[in-house]
């Protein structure tokens, strides 16, 4: 069987990481599925999918690890007029970060619970926002 849900964040700040971990859950519970894997993955470039422990000091040091590989006054390529896309790119940190963080994960599913680390949480990361996204979350299994 597999099921396919999505959801919608709106996102409020420029870079932003948001623990989706129990949005997954419930979907894995609505699915019905009991054993099997969830595939979780957002529809942007400019975001990213990760799993990682759960606390702030962490979550501050992912971001300036992040901000120091991909800064923002970097002279980039993308960051100029692109005619084919009919404005200016401004967000190449945006698409740098996505690259590193990736844009999914996948977790196994057993009796209708995934299956993480006590510590492991998954986390929507925002680098270009704010804005509204899109992640979808996919079950496959019995």
């Amino acid at each position: 069987m597999v099921n396919t849900s999505s959801m919608t964040l709106l996102t409020t700040e420029y870079n932003q990481m948001i623990r989706i971990t129990g949005d997954i859950e419930q979907a894995v519970k609505e699915s019905g599925i009991q054993n099997g894997i969830v595939n979780v993955i957002s529809r942007h470039t400019t975001t990213g999918i990760t799993v990682n422990e759960s606390l702030e000091c962490l979550e501050s040091d992912i971001s300036e690890f992040l901000a120091r590989m991909a800064p923002e006054d970097w002279p980039y390529a993308h960051a100029r007029m692109l005619r084919d896309y009919g404005s200016t790119a401004g967000n190449p940190t945006g698409h740098l970060k996505s690259l590193l963080t990736g844009n999914h994960c996948h977790l196994l599913v057993s009796g209708g619970c995934i299956q993480k680390g006590g510590a492991q949480e998954v986390y929507f990361c925002e680098f270009d926002g704010p804005a509204q996204r899109t992640i979808l979350i996919q079950v496959i299994g019995e």
